[in-house]
């Protein structure tokens, strides 16, 4: 085993969440070791699609910490813009239906009222923000504020900011405690790191991790499938998707759902999502979601149908009963706190995340007026041991 360690604050967990909160404790000034039993970007943030967004969340706590983290990444962009490929492209959600549409600009409607910015585009419109969209659908609406990051680089230039010790490859076995109960530490398979705070950041793994607390947290992973094509030209300009995506993101299904969602990247890929199933940590291939999603795909834009699917790959989305992360700290262990069950929206919400915890661990009152609790920790039933 290798020497004890002794830090400020234990992050578990060095994908996006992990790192965004290793970035903000650091610079309120605290000594911050983060930890992770594989790489960096190692799990569901390697596996996404990079995406910042606000046109898919409606007006309430989500929108409220995604609007705050996309401040944050901004901010961000403008020391690593290029180095984590941040593109303030855009998003253009479209309706193939006159009555999708109209539940569309309602749904609009709500969000500008929350700060939002989204434009209607009609439907001749649409193919002068999108060339090569197919003929025929009712409109759209257009979001501004979507922006896109290359996931993997971004955690790693974030690690790389934070200044903290990392350790990747050191599997956290057990969250120590004081005979009162207080967290005072991990112990690992290369050695304890004591701490009088730990930060659970462990995506779909955050359930894992809370028990190795003695609480539960109800973190369960919804699988998901992305296409990417060979590289292309600028061919898709925006994020490019239609309205049922909102529907499913927000459903409580546990069967395959799939909604085409399209977009370029700045190496020139094409990235083709988005499927949703809930079967555990199963890991295999599904014909059914891929051809769904390339059905989807091409239905949206038809020159994509004579474009070559270099490969695919699979993640799993850290899933919550009430689509709501858990974040900040946890009431039943002083010391412990949550970072983690963000879904597909872990990427755009890190920064704000990152930013709350870090408030919270140097006893400063959360600012920007955004509420924590509707992600309280303990607001779920605890489950028997």
């Amino acid at each position: 085993m290798s020497k004890r360690l002794t830090c400020d604050v234990v992050v578990v967990g060095a994908g996006m969440v992990g790192a965004a909160c290793a970035l903000y404790a650091a610079r309120a000034g605290l000594d911050v070791v983060l930890v992770d039993r594989g790489p960096v970007a190692g799990g569901t943030t390697g596996a996404g699609e990079g995406n910042l967004l606000v046109s898919d969340k409606e007006p309430g706590p989500e929108l409220d910490l995604a609007l705050l983290s996309g401040r944050l990444w901004a901010g961000l962009a403008e020391s690593l813009g290029e180095a984590i490929e941040y593109e303030a492209k855009g998003g253009v959600v479209v309706a193939a239906e006159p009555e999708g549409l109209a539940a569309l600009e309602a749904f609009a409607v709500g969000q500008r009222a929350a700060g939002v910015s989204a434009s209607p585009v009609s439907a001749d419109q649409l193919h002068d923000l999108e060339p090569h969209l197919a003929p025929g659908l009712a409109g759209g609406v257009l979001y501004p504020q979507d922006t896109q990051v290359m996931p993997a680089l971004a955690a790693a230039h974030l690690v790389r900011a934070s200044g903290a010790r990392l350790r990747t490859g050191w599997t956290v076995t057990e969250v120590l405690r004081t005979a009162e109960g207080a967290v005072r530490g991990v112990r690992t398979d290369r050695g304890d790191i004591h701490a009088p705070a730990v930060v659970n950041a462990a995506g779909t793994w955050g359930s894992a991790v809370a028990a190795l607390a003695g609480v539960s947290l109800p973190v369960l992973p919804r699988r998901g499938f992305v296409l990417v094509t060979e590289p292309l030209p600028r061919l898709v300009r925006h994020k490019v998707y239609a309205a049922d995506y909102v529907a499913d993101v927000a459903s409580d299904s546990a069967a395959l759902q799939t909604s085409p969602v399209v977009e370029g990247t700045a190496a020139g890929p094409i990235l083709i999502g988005a499927s949703r199933e809930r079967v555990g940590f199963d890991r295999s291939f599904s014909l059914l979601a891929v051809r769904a999603l390339a059905a989807g795909a091409t239905r949206l834009f038809p020159f994509l149908s004579d474009v070559r699917a270099l490969r695919t790959y699979l993640g799993f989305r850290p899933y919550m009963p009430d689509h709501l992360p858990a974040i900040g700290p946890d009431p039943r262990v002083p010391g412990l706190f949550h970072a983690c069950g963000h879904e597909g929206a872990g990427i755009g919400l890190a920064t704000g995340t990152g930013h709350l915890i870090a408030q919270v661990l140097a006893d400063k009152t959360p600012d920007l007026d955004l509420d924590l609790a509707p992600f309280r920790p303990d607001r779920f039933p605890q489950e028997p041991a």
